[in-house]
């Protein structure tokens, strides 16, 4: 027994919500029993208390635009509005929860209840029983650290390509170190030879002193020159990278774009698709109102029929006929037949509205996958963002090495004419001396700016060398991580695991409680069992859980087998839903939501049985509110609350 059931008394007023005019009526007792024949409006009083309480399942009454309920309980007052918008019904107010989605599952146990619709439609329950456990945010953090393992293992995997390039730079660096040391031993023999011309030479010493500020002007403007040839080299090889990146980022706009332009088609296929749930939902409301009304005048007397029914028998009319062209004629419209012909047009009216139900509950699915996709297209749309942004801003980049590239040709074109001159005024000077030395002169400064140019590229390759090792550094802390995100990964995993097992656990022993509660002699268990199946999310395949409902028979001779949901009896498959539905009322502690079980919808099962579910749940809420037909109520304690009719 939980401690939330101290009964506080309640009262509901009623106006214009699905068959009811107006009504008042008090909640004075735990177990409250809404009781009569068919079409005396007792499914559409518990619909007022449902809207009362947060749920959006109310209707309207057919002949008018606006309703509303109000609940009071204790001191707190909680009220609804609905307001008819073309096909659609707005709800306003203040209800008693502000997410009632617990509630419709497991605490409004009515014949149009989703988890009750699941069993009777042999679908995967565990969407059913894990919607009020909010496994989102462990999802979602399995999501990241799966992409945070994902980008630790790619770090790893650079690592391993630097400790390659290391070696091969490393070697590089070696082969220039020796390089090197051969082109500095080469110049010094040639300015030795240089020393040795030069002694022999009787030139004046200003002479000797412009030959050699010419030289180390030459010298200067070649390794002037070389710095901008390789600097050219550079902007160039940076030129073909940042058109290559063009070209992908390119590649993939494009095919973000192909996807992107779906965007508006499926959009269209959500409206469209809200539009038809709002007819369904208009057609349910229509349903339920011609139900009722035509059980109303086949089960009264027809002198409270004619005085009742009279100033509204008009609007009824014309729309029971049109949804009844798929089965009879109704007798509203004037057609003379029997009344056992009328009755099984209404059940026609009623497999009509199942199918109706059924109908919006797929259509709602396949809205929320809709959804789903669109905000995935939406994702592409800001990834289609950052890739134009990106396009953009390799361009620019393309544009400012183009230019940087015509500014160092133009720069070596001068330098080259530079370097024409000066030699020519080194030639002039050494018009007096043979041509070995001249020869000499020139080597020496082509091994000057070899070796300016092994210089520079020996730092290079040191200082990337010493980047590449203080990234590889980082190794066993990257390890760590890795390590850490994976045990933390199996934990999230885990806890999800354990959590649908918990759920599944206690769903069982719950709905044995029930089931053996009710004692059905052929019905010896009804269990859930977790099943893992592959299916297959855009590319790839992966694994998802699913939970399949069975149930466990015995023979006339006593002998128990497995049987399916597809083998039950429709009464059968009536108890299994109803089963299923308040087993999750006791599994989720739906009464620290709300203070209330609604049932109705109770003909599959007999008298006594639907004796002892009240009796056993009554304990397990503040407020049980049964719709039942007279003969079921007939074998209820005396001590409850009865209410007859509702106006």
């Amino acid at each position: 027994m939980n401690n939330n059931n101290i009964h506080t008394p309640a009262s509901v007023s009623i106006k214009n919500i699905g068959g009811i005019d107006t009504a008042t009526f008090s909640l004075s007792d735990s177990v409250i029993i809404l009781t009569g024949e068919n079409a005396t409006n007792r499914t559409s009083a518990l619909q007022a208390i449902m809207a009362a309480l947060g749920s959006n399942q109310a209707s309207l009454k057919g002949d008018t635009d606006e309703g509303s309920v109000q609940l009071d309980i204790g001191d707190a007052t909680y009220t609804r509005y609905l307001r008819r918008e073309g096909d659609k019904v707005r709800y306003e107010g203040d209800p008693y929860l502000n997410d009632p989605t617990v509630a419709d599952l497991f605490a409004f146990v009515v014949e149009s209840n989703a988890a009750r619709q699941a069993v009777r439609r042999g679908d995967d329950l565990r969407e059913i029983i894990m919607r009020p456990i909010d496994t989102g945010q462990i999802e979602s953090d399995i999501e990241q650290c799966q992409r945070d393992r994902d980008d630790i293992e790619t770090q790893l995997e650079r690592l391993d390509e630097l400790e390659t390039e290391v070696s091969s730079l490393t070697e590089q660096r070696e082969d220039k170190q020796s390089t090197l040391g051969e082109v500095r031993a080469e110049l010094e023999e040639i300015e030795s030879k240089i020393e040795q011309r030069d002694a022999k030479i009787a030139d004046k010493q200003s002479v000797k002193q412009k030959r050699e500020d010419a030289y180390a002007q030459l010298r200067e403007a070649q390794s002037t020159l070389d710095s901008l040839t390789y600097d050219l080299e550079t902007e160039q090889e940076t030129l073909e990278t940042l058109k290559q990146t063009r070209d992908e980022v390119t590649t993939t706009l494009d095919d973000v774009s192909e996807v992107v332009q779906d965007d508006a088609e499926f959009q269209q296929r959500i409206e469209d698709l809200r539009e038809r749930k709002t007819s369904l939902t208009r057609r349910l409301t229509d349903l339920n109102s011609i139900i009722e009304f035509n059980e109303e005048m086949l089960d009264e007397r027809p002198e409270q029929a004619l005085q009742q029914t009279h100033d509204r028998k008009q609007n009824q009319a014309a729309l029971t006929a049109q949804l009844a062209e798929e089965t009879t004629t109704c007798w509203t419209c004037g057609s003379d037949v029997s009344t056992a012909a009328i009755r099984d047009t209404v059940e026609d009216l009623k497999s009509v509205r199942q199918d109706v139900v059924a109908e919006q509950n797929e259509v709602t699915s396949t809205i929320d996958e809709l959804v789903t996709r669109q905000s995935k297209i939406e994702e592409q749309k800001r990834e289609r963002e950052e890739l134009t942004e990106r396009l953009e801003s390799v361009d620019d980049e393309i544009k400012t090495t183009q230019e940087t590239i015509e500014k160092l040709e133009t720069q070596i074109e001068a330098k080259e004419a530079e370097i024409t001159e000066l030699k020519d005024e080194v030639e002039s000077l050494e018009a007096d001396t043979d041509d070995t030395i001249i020869q000499l002169h020139q080597d020496a400064t082509e091994k000057e700016v070899r070796i300016e140019r092994l210089e520079e590229e020996i730092e290079e390759l040191t200082e990337t060398i010493a980047n590449h090792e203080a990234t590889i550094a980082t190794r066993s802390e990257l390890v760590d991580e890795r390590d850490a995100l994976t045990e933390r990964l199996t934990d999230l995993r885990n806890r999800v695991d354990q959590i649908e097992t918990d759920a599944i656990n206690e769903f069982n022993d719950r709905m044995e409680t029930v089931l053996e509660l009710l004692g059905y002699d052929n019905l010896d268990r009804i269990w859930i069992e977790q099943k893992e199946t592959e299916v297959r999310k855009g590319r790839r395949k992966t694994s998802q859980s699913t939970f399949d409902m069975h149930v466990v028979r015995t023979t006339a001779d006593g002998a128990a087998y497995e049987d399916t949901l597809a083998h039950l009896s429709e009464s059968e498959r009536e108890v299994t839903g109803l089963v299923f539905a308040l087993a999750g009322y006791l599994v989720h502690d739906v009464s620290d939501t709300v203070p209330f079980i609604l049932l109705d919808s109770l003909e599959a099962i007999d008298k006594d049985r639907i004796a002892k579910l009240i009796d056993h749940f009554e304990s397990e809420t503040t407020h049980l509110v049964a719709a039942l037909l007279t003969e079921d109520a007939a074998g209820l304690p005396d001590e409850y609350q009865y209410i007859e009719s509702v106006a």
